[in-house]
C-alpha cells in the first residue's frame, strides 16, 4: 500500500491554526439547538446538518489538499485511510480508524473513539432520532464528491445513543470521471 501521506496527520495538525475546543463544541451545540427550535422535526434537522456538512466539505477539500500535501490517492481504500488519519486529525484533532471493508472494496467504516463535537452533550428523549454529528457525514460526502467520488455516508453507531464508538459507513456509489471545461485542440 502506498504511504498514507507525505505529511502525517500529526504534522499537519501542528501547523494549522486552531480554535479553542470548548468554544468550537459549544458553538456547534448552539447551531444544533437552534436548528431543533426552528425546524421542529428531528429528521429535518438531520437533513439540514448533512447539507451544511456537504457545503463545508466542498470547500474544506481545497484547504485539505493545499495544507496536507497529499498526492492523488490510487483507490478508495487509500482515500478512506487519508480521511481517517490525516483529514480528521487536521480538522478535528482526532484520528479515526478504517475497517469493515466489503469484498468489493467499495464500503468501509470510519470509526472514531473520540469526537470533540459531543463534549458536554446529552440528548433528551425528544431527540432520540437525531444524528447529532450528522454534519460529519455531509463533510465527507461533499469532500469526496469534489475529488470525483460519489458516496453515501450513514451513521452506524453513535455514542450518544449508547454505542461504544462513533462509526460512519462510507459507500462508494461511483467514481465520476474527471471532466475538463475545455479542450486544448480547439
Amino acid at each position: 500500500m502506498a504511504p498514507v501521506a507525505p505529511r502525517s496527520g500529526d504534522a499537519v495538525f501542528a501547523s494549522v491554526d486552531r480554535v479553542n475546543s470548548e468554544l468550537f463544541t459549544l458553538t456547534y451545540g448552539a447551531i444544533v439547538r437552534q436548528l431543533l427550535t426552528d425546524l421542529e422535526e428531528v429528521q429535518e434537522v438531520n437533513n439540514q446538518l448533512d447539507q451544511m456538512g456537504y457545503n463545508m466539505g466542498v470547500r474544506l477539500v481545497d484547504e485539505f489538499l493545499a495544507k496536507s500535501n497529499v498526492s492523488r490517492c490510487v483507490d478508495f481504500k487509500e482515500t478512506a485511510e487519508v480521511i481517517a488519519k490525516v483529514g480528521f486529525k487536521m480538522f478535528l484533532g482526532v484520528t479515526a480508524s478504517v475497517g469493515n471493508w466489503d469484498a468489493e472494496g467499495t464500503t468501509c467504516s470510519i470509526i472514531l473513539d473520540d469526537n470533540p463535537l459531543v463534549d458536554f452533550v446529552e440528548l433528551p428523549d425528544t431527540c432520540q432520532g437525531l444524528y447529532y454529528c450528522n454534519i460529519l457525514s455531509g463533510v465527507i460526502r461533499g469532500a469526496l464528491e469534489m475529488v470525483s467520488m460519489k458516496t453515501e455516508v450513514t451513521w452506524m453507531r453513535d455514542m450518544l445513543r449508547g454505542d461504544d464508538a462513533f462509526e460512519l459507513q462510507v459507500k462508494l456509489l461511483k467514481q465520476v470521471p474527471e471532466e475538463y471545461p475545455y479542450k486544448d485542440d480547439e
